[in-house]
């Protein structure tokens, strides 16, 4: 039978997709360089841009931010109780190189973007979990 292998057991059978593809990096392993860390961060980016995810990627993407974020808890530990939700947003987007439209279409509208960075719309739940994903931090670092 094509696409499936058999086990120890005969009565037991696999189904494996006939195209299995697993994003072309090194096995995952915790950050332990800067570089390293870089590297992940790229991957995430790679991914989280895509519009639609295999369940491979997905896995991928959710293993990468769980690396990058307890990299980040050890490493670049800040006090953010005295910056707003808005000062973290922008420094994030000035560090990764997003525009207002970017943000606006990362979120789901163009124009959204240019309005949360203006005051003038304030971030859903929705948008929250987005950004966090997107910058593999933790959404708490949005709530204020």
């Amino acid at each position: 039978m094509e696409g499936a292998i058999m086990t120890q057991s005969p009565n037991l059978k696999v189904d494996v997709p006939k195209k299995y593809t697993v994003p072309a990096m090194p096995a995952l392993r915790p950050i332990k360089t800067e570089a390293q860390y870089k590297f992940y961060q790229k991957q995430v980016d790679r991914l989280a841009v895509k519009p639609k995810l295999t369940r491979d990627e997905e896995d991928c993407l959710h293993v990468l931010s769980m690396l990058i974020e307890e990299y980040e808890k050890e490493q670049v530990s800040m006090d953010t109780s005295k910056i707003g939700t808005l000062e973290v947003l922008k420094h994030l987007l000035e560090e990764n190189n997003i525009n207002a439209s970017d943000l606006g279409r990362l979120l789901g509208h163009r124009e959204l973007g240019s309005k949360i960075l203006r005051g003038e719309r304030q971030l859903s739940k929705a948008n929250i979990i987005t950004l966090a994903k997107r910058f593999a931090v933790s959404p708490a670092l949005f709530l204020a």
